[in-house]
């Protein structure tokens, strides 16, 4: 299964090469998918001329001229086939829930499986897709001039999954979701990424 990598930026915060004890917060997400059974492929969306930038951190960037996130992702994903979408700024991302959540996905009829949280929040960009529904959502968006990623819930029929009952299992779900947004969250993944690598969590 392909994951897709959404590095585009559209606010003055959103660094997907911002550096975590060295390596880009991009390239941490690329490693910690790979680390999925499920994930054979991962690919990074990013802006028309920061090829050479990410071309250094990055497997596969596939280039793309849009004026936003929901334009740069319908020019780029597949026509077919299911994907994981995630956004670049999730360091923490936990392999062990990308597979699980690949599997309840692969057993339902739903074109898209989707995290929630107990609010009604959803979390479009940990979530699994079919391909050709996700576009043709996407192209549903850009038709009706949306402006958030999250229009796309309104044209999918989707299913969730809870991300408290989850982490009642295991607590380090939650994690997963975490995006960085300042220096303040850059420490906090920082030491919470040498505390899993020791174990400690």
């Amino acid at each position: 299964m392909r994951a897709y990598i959404l590095a585009f930026p559209e606010k003055r915060w959103e660094s997907y090469l911002t550096p975590l004890d060295e390596d880009p917060l991009v390239k941490i997400v690329e490693q910690r998918l790979r680390m999925a059974k499920r994930i054979d492929k991962v690919y990074t969306i990013i802006r028309k001329g920061q090829l050479k930038r990410f071309s250094l951190h990055v497997s596969n960037p596939v280039e793309v001229k849009a004026k936003n996130k929901i334009e740069a992702l319908y020019k780029a994903l597949p026509a077919s086939g299911e994907l994981l979408l995630v956004e670049g700024n999730m360091p923490l991302i936990m392999p062990f829930l990308v597979n699980y959540l690949s599997t309840l996905f692969l057993d339902s009829d739903s074109e898209a499986l989707i995290p929630s949280w107990s609010d009604g929040t959803l979390e479009v960009t940990h979530a699994f897709y079919d391909a050709k529904a996700l576009k043709s959502a996407l192209e549903a968006c850009l038709a009706e001039n949306e402006k958030k990623l999250s229009c796309i819930k309104e044209y999918l029929d989707y299913e969730t999954v809870s991300i408290e009952e989850l982490a009642k299992k295991n607590p380090k779900v939650t994690l997963s979701f975490f995006k960085v947004k300042s220096s303040f969250d850059l420490r906090f993944a920082e030491e919470t990424l040498k505390k899993i690598e020791r174990g400690d969590i």
